[in-house]
């Protein structure tokens, strides 16, 4: 699966991919590469997992030691592999059940990271974010993406935490460094024979191995219905009657699961970038391989190219490179997976768009070293070659959540069609659907995630009409899906993966939502 929002805050994807290309040059590969109705709020152990008839199952009632916890904020350390953010950032952990049906058992902690809203005395209360992922750490990329929120920081608390299974939250760890490289260097994600196609499928059950080695203790207990569950337990210990809540990309799942399963706890919500609830797993890589050729063909087009021509071009580079890979600035070559990989990057934000085109060039010149450095930050790899987890905890969330376990004839039967729909791209995500929980230790929770959420407040589901990951058709089965008068739809006429920061007319629309409470006309359009 293509992560929905790899590489952490996309609101600082055009700063970060500055950062990695401004000194792009031969040399050595250690440069670096988000209303209250009135009704009373339900407690934390009021729902679960959906039963038979899509409704929430009851849970045993979560003990007192946990829903009047006081948490202990602190100054906030140093991320791995980060710096430490500012002073006006504080850090705390809150204690979590291990596993929900057993709430007097184990239990893990989140790690929070909160910046007070600047007019106590107009404060609303707290803003929990999710920028995606799934596996991305919102105490890491919330104080890095603050300045985009801004205005929203004058009246409310803004809160990251760090999903389970993620960074500072019982993290889920599967591979080491050395591993991670291997893999990037030796397993062609496009399997053209009989051996790749074994090495392949070895490679997706070997990394289900290493986590379960590493990290089995977590594994059944991160999926995102867990996480949804602490999400209510953090607004009931921050002191929040109802959760005020901004998605984006995988958070847009997660925000429909909470929405499901509390919804007499909605308040302002916003969900952007939004995943399509109705998709299962061939069906987020339909969806994925639609939406990355869609952008595809739209770059083309701002290039001054056709699309189907520009198209064919790529696939041939692509081919080459397959066949012989591409010198780079280091020891390391680019192959075909590393240069697919850097090419999806760019397509996440219009203002990326030209770090594509230097790389294509110099592809085509016969020279890999900006794609490689867009794939080293897709893939979270360092200048000295250290990895991060975001990809181990995303792997474990999904196949947490998902029961789709498709096989390697599974994955060849979806080539016709999907390599028809992308050239580029189809390929890749047909594969891709295999070897994502091969032969994975736990089970999965469903096929597809229950996202209705009768008696909720409004929602706001912003979609973006070029978004590439998490394409726009999406937010409108969102919308549907969460319910007449729940679901509001704003449309984005545009490009990249998210609104809010990019679109004034989005974010002026966002930010009166959620300072004034004011909903816009469901089918609203900002162009």
């Amino acid at each position: 699966m293509v992560s929905y929002a790899r590489a952490g805050a996309l609101a600082a994807a055009a700063l970060l991919l500055t950062g990695v290309l401004a000194g792009c040059e031969d040399t050595a590969d250690d440069k670096p590469g988000k209303r209250a109705d009135g009704s009373t709020a339900a407690s934390p152990s009021a729902a679960a997992s959906s039963t038979a008839s899509g409704k929430p199952a009851r849970l045993p009632a979560l003990p007192g030691s946990l829903t009047s916890q006081r948490l202990d904020w602190n100054r906030c350390e140093a991320p791995e592999g980060g710096t430490a953010p500012g002073s006006d950032w504080r850090c705390a952990k809150v204690r979590v059940p291990l596993d929900y049906t057993e709430p007097d058992g184990a239990a893990i902690r989140i790690a929070l990271i909160r910046k007070e809203a600047r007019d106590k005395g107009r404060r609303l209360g707290s803003m929990l974010f999710n920028f995606g992922g799934p596996g991305g750490s919102g105490v890491s990329i919330l104080p890095r993406a603050a300045g985009s929120y801004g205005k929203l920081n004058t009246r409310y608390d803004l809160v990251g935490f760090d999903p389970r299974g993620v960074a500072g939250s019982a993290g889920v760890r599967c591979r080491s460094d050395r591993e991670q490289e291997t893999a990037n260097r030796e397993v062609d994600m496009t399997p053209d024979t009989a051996a790749e196609e074994a090495a392949f499928m070895k490679d997706g059950a070997d990394f289900g191995a290493g986590c379960e080695r590493r990290s089995g203790k977590v594994l059944p207990f991160v999926g995102t219905t867990n996480a949804a569950r602490d999400m209510d337990l953090i607004r009931e210990v921050l002191g929040d009657r109802k959760l005020t809540y901004f998605g984006m990309s995988y958070g847009t799942e997660l925000g429909g699961t909470y929405a499901h399963l509390f919804p007499a706890n909605v308040g302002r919500t916003v969900l952007d970038a939004v995943v399509d609830p109705t998709a299962d797993t061939v069906g987020h890589a339909r969806n994925q391989t639609t939406g990355f050729q869609r952008a595809l063909d739209n770059y083309l087009k701002d290039r001054g190219q056709d699309p189907e021509a520009g198209t064919r071009r790529i696939a041939r580079l692509l081919a080459r490179i397959d066949r012989k890979p591409l010198p780079t600035g280091s020891s390391r070559e680019l192959n075909e997976s590393l240069a697919l990989t850097g090419i999806v990057m760019p397509l996440y934000s219009k203002g990326n768009w030209p770090f594509l085109t230097q790389a294509l060039d110099e592809a085509e010149g016969g020279r890999g070293s900006m794609l490689l450095q867009l794939a080293d930050s897709y893939n979270g790899r360092d200048g000295k070659g250290h990895y991060d987890t975001e990809s181990h905890s995303q792997r474990a969330i999904s196949c947490a959540d998902s029961r789709a376990r498709p096989t390697a004839a599974e994955a060849k039967a979806l080539l016709p069609e999907f390599e028809k729909l992308s050239p580029v791209f189809g390929a890749f995500l047909a594969w891709d659907t295999a070897g994502w929980c091969s032969d994975w230790p736990v089970e999965g929770e469903h096929d597809t995630p229950e996202a209705s959420a009768p008696g909720a407040g409004p929602i706001l589901v912003v979609g973006t009409t070029g978004d590439p990951a998490t394409p726009y058709e999406g937010a409108r089965r969102m919308a549907d899906e969460l319910g007449t008068g729940v679901g509001v739809l704003l449309t984005n006429k545009g490009e990249g993966h998210g609104a809010y920061g990019g679109n004034t007319c989005v974010t002026s629309t966002v930010d009166t939502y959620f300072l004034d409470g004011k909903v816009p006309a469901d089918g609203k359009t900002c162009s």
